[in-house]
């Protein structure tokens, strides 16, 4: 809910956001990496950074390694501009996390790093039986 909340102050859709958080966590993509990692089309992929461009969101850029590939990055001028939006959180978070020990924070660490790892294998499962 806040992603798209988030999403909604900036005209973007949850499916946006989400390729967006793609970017900032591993860094400039192939159109072809983002579909991978979204699950969306390839067509679909070429229209959403269409209007990401449009946006000024995200920039195509030359691969340093093959001229015939493009990489889709963040514009860090536009992130910038969206990130005191994040403020309230962020400031929660610390004072949440200042509530416990550190011996407490590995442990709810190592449950969240286990479930999320049950998700993406649980995810992977579901893929591979809707494609067969």
């Amino acid at each position: 809910m806040f992603h798209t909340a988030i999403a909604a102050t900036r005209g973007l859709s949850a499916v946006e956001t989400k390729v967006l958080d793609y970017l900032a966590r591993f860094g400039s993509q192939t159109p072809k990496e983002l579909a991978r990692l979204s699950g969306l089309a390839p067509a679909s992929v070429t229209a959403m950074i269409d209007r990401l461009e449009g946006k000024g969101i995200v920039n195509r850029e030359p691969h340093p390694d093959d001229r015939r590939k493009i990489l889709i990055a963040l514009d860090l001028r536009s992130i910038e501009s969206g990130v005191h939006l994040w403020d309230h959180l962020v400031k929660g978070m610390h004072e949440l996390c200042d509530r416990y020990t550190d011996d407490e924070l590995r442990t709810i660490i190592g449950f969240v790093r286990t479930a999320t790892a049950l998700t993406h294998e649980s995810t992977e499962k579901l893929t591979a039986a809707t494609n067969e």
